[in-house]
């Protein structure tokens, strides 16, 4: 009895939170292989991890990709897991930030064209390497779109330069 508490009060991890650990750099580990390639080199890997998931797409037998997923895993274990993380959670758009990114696009999207020039100067003191003659004659297309109640592919347009901007700030590009 004494045993126990002694390990608790050293900081000693149990069998069963080092496992729920190594399975979660596997999770990591799989979701790495499902990015592209210009992503990944953005990623601090090491080199045997980097050919690790590049050849994760040749195995397709279900029991060769889970073996293969847990000696990713493994090789996860000598990584900045933090770093990794942080963009991997930008660029999924399963997390929570990816959509909290798009809704506030989405936002400024909607501002841009709804509020014209404030808007626009706003977005600019954001976005400084913002092409403000192009973005302004996108914004226009775009609310004529609207005003002529025509699909909204300059809407999306405009999201897409935004976006584009918005990647290229936060070094995703």
């Amino acid at each position: 009895m004494s045993d126990l508490s002694n390990a608790d009060d050293a900081g000693e991890k149990s069998k069963s939170q080092i496992k729920r650990e190594l399975h979660g750099l596997q999770e990591l580990g799989e979701r790495l292989t499902t990015l592209k390639p210009e992503l990944l080199d953005r990623l601090p890997l090491s080199d045997a991890l980097r050919k690790a998931i590049e050849d994760a797409p040749k195995h397709k037998a279900h029991i060769a990709r889970k073996r293969h997923i847990q000696y990713i895993g493994k090789l996860m274990r000598d990584q900045d897991i933090d770093a990794i993380l942080a963009l991997v959670d930008q660029v999924d758009a399963s997390s929570r930030q990816y959509n909290e990114r798009f809704h506030s696009l989405e936002r400024w999207r909607d501002r841009l064209i709804g509020n014209g020039d404030e808007a626009l100067d706003a977005f600019v003191s954001e976005y400084p390497e913002t092409d403000r003659q192009h973005l302004r004659s996108l914004i226009r297309h775009a609310q004529h779109e609207a005003a002529h109640n025509k699909p909204p592919a300059a809407s999306r347009k405009v999201f897409k330069y935004i976006r584009e901007l918005d990647e290229t700030k936060r070094g995703l590009r």
